[in-house]
């Protein structure tokens, strides 16, 4: 592979995987994140050929720069990740307002905003592959994380409209929706033994799955799949089954019993920061 891959968020987590998975096949690779400096260490990490460069997903100003950067130093991107994102947690009756707005503007305005401007490039050369990592909360939603569900329910909708809409000029879309990832979104989780054997993964297992989608063409991708297969499968339920069932499997308040301490750690971090998928 030697085309030229951006990613969002990739100075850590599943994008940093993602990008480290392309380098490792030869292709260019450009990380996209709000910390230059952890960005440029992690691009040190990578062959010859990549580059870092500082990205704002929620200012499209920011996120045209970035692009431009990369064509400029790389060559013309083929693929476009996604990735940049983050999750307050807690009650949606306590959820700050500038916590939500957050979440919207990256979760979902950075996705938009990269989507829009990369397929205007790729539909002028008439390929390219946009890569957007959703969440299995973008196809149910969870207590505790309502914004965070909102925000990935609209970017499962957005990729399937936009993979039929822009079919006939030869961009190509698709949909990584992970389970529960062992990075610092994840922080504080309380999660029982049978949820952490079968619903977590490492960065490493999304970045394999991004791979598959882009070589295969893939219009939705779960991971890992057997919670995949078990999630739609509690959704076929009858609802006051599917209560019962989350109830004994302690997943309706996962996101609720937390390890606080270190979620406010994370929050602190989120919103300095961002992008810390």
């Amino acid at each position: 592979m030697t085309d030229t891959v951006a990613v969002t968020g990739a100075a850590r987590g599943i994008g940093n995987a993602v990008a480290r998975a392309f380098a490792a096949r030869g292709a260019r690779v450009a990380i996209g994140d709000l910390d230059l400096d952890l960005a440029k260490q992690a691009a040190a990490g990578l062959p010859a050929g990549s580059v870092a460069v500082r990205l704002d997903v929620a200012d499209p100003a920011s996120f045209r720069s970035f692009l431009d950067e990369t064509e400029a130093v790389l060559g013309p991107v083929d693929v476009l990740v996604n990735n940049a994102g983050l999750m307050f947690s807690g009650g949606f009756l306590e959820e700050a307002p500038d916590d939500a707005d957050r979440m919207l503007a990256v979760n979902l305005g950075g996705v938009l905003t990269g989507c829009r401007l990369a397929a205007d490039r790729f539909a002028a050369r008439g390929r390219g592959h946009l890569v957007n990592i959703a969440s299995m909360a973008g196809v149910a939603g969870f207590p505790g994380v309502a914004t965070y569900c909102a925000t990935k329910f609209a970017v499962v909708g957005l990729s399937h409209a936009l993979r039929e809409e822009l079919r006939p000029s030869g961009v190509r879309v698709s949909a990584v929706l992970p389970g529960i990832v062992r990075t610092e979104l994840s922080a504080g989780l309380k999660l029982s033994p049978l949820v952490e054997m079968f619903g977590s993964c490492d960065p490493e297992d999304i970045a394999a799955s991004v791979l598959r989608a882009v070589d295969r063409n893939r219009a939705r991708t779960y991971t890992p799949a057997r919670l995949g297969l078990a999630l739609r499968a509690m959704l076929a339920l009858p609802e006051p089954v599917r209560h019962k069932a989350n109830s004994l499997l302690r997943t309706d308040r996962l996101y609720l019993n937390v390890d606080q301490a270190a979620r406010d750690r994370y929050h602190a971090r989120a919103a300095n920061q961002g992008d810390l998928g």
